[in-house]
């Protein structure tokens, strides 16, 4: 089976309305899982403010999330400059980061224009299904 495929199964899965899929041929496995049955998936929180008292406003910003499990890289190749800093100005769809799960790279795109105000993670790490990896600021 080769990655087009494999990401065309990918993609179907997530527009169909499947909790669970498991695909056999031979030693390969591949197991797609949403998580708990009946949740909607996860959404960046959209940008509000409170009021706490005696702390004047906070201010939580979205986040983008791992779509996947896998390790967290801020750059192309080692040596590289990283995609991202705190202060970039980001076109939506344009790369942020990659995650690398079983020797497949997946590019993590910004989900609209937007600053990116924090980054979340270290390079080389691992990122869980739904973590935050950066905070940013919708333009």
């Amino acid at each position: 089976m080769t990655n087009q495929e494999i990401f065309a199964l990918i993609d179907r899965f997530e527009h169909s309305s499947l909790h669970s899929m498991k695909l056999s041929s031979g030693q390969f496995v591949l197991e797609l899982s949403r998580g708990e049955r009946g949740t909607a998936p996860v959404q960046p929180l959209a940008s509000q403010t409170c009021s706490v008292p005696g702390e004047g406003e906070c201010s939580q910003e979205p986040e983008i999330v791992a779509p996947l499990v896998g390790t967290y890289y801020a750059a192309p190749e080692a040596g590289a400059p990283a995609f991202v800093s705190v202060g970039d100005m980001m076109r939506e769809g344009q790369t942020v980061c990659l995650i690398e799960a079983m020797k497949m790279v997946s590019e993590i795109p910004a989900p609209c224009d937007c600053v990116i105000t924090e980054i979340l993670k270290e390079n080389g790490t691992l990122a869980e299904f739904q973590e935050p990896l950066f905070r940013y600021r919708p333009c």
